[in-house]
């Protein structure tokens, strides 16, 4: 068993760089298969869920080489014909969801068994469904198994999402790729990510505008070629490395990353009195002595993103005065809490609700990671106590997060993993 050791108090600075978006690489890796052909994806994260992703493409007959020292993956999708996603694979990431939507829009059928991952809450995936249905597909659910088929093709339609999912978005988007004529994707989710993924679709020869607008067009195409695509910074990992820096940091400039996609952030940061400079692709950040307590509700992009939750809130544990969070998104994510208690912070957390009262410190434990950005926060939680933390469960930050303990060690961390 692997774990993470911590002795916190140390101050951070110097530049720290952030790989590419998890969340892009997992739909893109699906996307390619609505090609004929072979694509490129440049500035691919060395993470776990990369591996699963690539595993399952595999499955399906795809033929997979990945760079890993150039960050690239090049995929030829020719060969790819079977349309099942087994059990085991599905299992090990949320986002072999996106393979519905890929296989649908190229075969007319796929079978995938509902996702794994972080489980902090259900993944229902009915407007995916909804989208499929819509569409002209026929969905059945058979002992956590979806199974979509069409008898022809697919037929463009306008859809409308109850809630912006981004998950829906894409795996709608993906489908609607090769569907014979015009779809909208109403109330659409606006996530960096989804232009991101939008973009290399377009690149293969779809018709997509409007990605960042909430209102999304895909003109189908009968036939879709192989491109070469570079992965966008991930936006969660500039913002975990950012939330670190505001609360022990000297000076650390967080570099290749997207600025206007951090303001949520920033104004954030800026609220509780840390010091942010934005750069062309870079933003420095300074931590203050004595943060202030503020208040803020995780919504969908342009709002605070969900996936930083669990960091500000650790962040939150040292800031003067009371701060209420409220977790807009998933119904259990607080589930990390009581690791953070663990710790010293005085936290109550009910349902989607949380309130935080300040601490003057926070005095190292043994802490799990309970899900992906929950272990972020205790790297964080470790880097801001006094003593030595140590975390376990390390196979959940490995699906997000590329050589993280590397990278803070650079900036001054004392931190290691050990094997146990």
């Amino acid at each position: 068993m692997q774990k993470m050791v911590i002795e916190g108090g140390y101050p951070l600075s110097g530049n720290i760089s952030v790989s590419g978006a998890k969340n892009s690489v997992v739909a893109l890796i699906p996307a390619a298969l609505l090609a004929n052909g072979v694509s490129v994806i440049e500035n691919v994260p060395d993470i776990r869920d990369v591996y699963v992703m690539k595993d399952i493409a595999e499955e399906l007959g795809a033929v997979v080489d990945y760079k890993k020292n150039e960050n690239m993956l090049i995929i030829n999708a020719a060969p790819a014909r079977k349309t099942k996603v087994s059990e085991e694979k599905a299992g090990r990431a949320r986002a072999s969801y996106y393979f519905l939507g890929a296989l649908l829009g190229r075969f007319g059928k796929a079978t995938v068994p509902m996702p794994g991952g972080c489980n902090f809450g259900g993944r229902p995936i009915d407007l995916h469904i909804k989208g499929f249905e819509t569409l002209g597909a026929t969905v059945t659910e058979d002992e956590d198994v979806v199974v979509a088929t069409t008898k022809d093709t697919l037929f463009g339609q306008e859809i409308y999402l109850d809630f912006p999912s981004v998950g829906a978005t894409i795996n709608i988007m993906l489908a609607a790729c090769r569907a014979e004529g015009r779809t909208f994707i109403r109330n659409a989710a606006c996530e960096p990510h989804i232009v991101d993924v939008a973009n290399f679709l377009n690149a293969m020869g779809a018709r997509i505008t409007g990605a960042a607008t909430g209102t999304i067009r895909i003109d189908g195409v009968d036939e879709m070629h192989g491109a070469v695509h570079s992965v966008i910074p991930d936006q969660i990992e500039a913002g975990t490395y950012m939330i670190a820096a505001a609360a022990v940091g000297k000076d650390v400039t967080v570099c290749n990353v997207i600025p206007r996609h951090m303001e949520f952030l920033t104004d954030k940061l800026i609220q509780m009195g840390v010091k942010v400079e934005e750069g062309g692709d870079s933003i420095r950040v300074s931590a203050c002595e004595n943060p202030k307590a503020i208040n803020f509700t995780t919504t969908p992009y342009p709002g605070f993103p969900t996936d930083l939750q669990p960091q500000m809130v650790t962040f939150l544990t040292v800031a003067k005065g009371e701060s209420k969070v409220r977790e807009g998104v998933w119904n259990n994510r607080f589930q990390y809490v009581d690791e953070l208690k663990l710790l010293g912070a005085d936290i109550f957390a009910e349902g989607q609700n949380a309130t935080v009262h300040g601490v003057p410190f926070l005095t190292g434990a043994q802490v799990r990671a309970t899900d992906l950005r929950a272990g972020a926060a205790m790297i964080i939680a470790g880097l801001m106590a006094k003593g030595k933390t140590v975390i376990t469960e390390l196979e959940h930050i490995d699906r997000g997060y590329e050589g993280i303990e590397e990278k803070l060690r650079a900036i001054g961390a004392h931190i290691q993993r050990i094997e146990e």
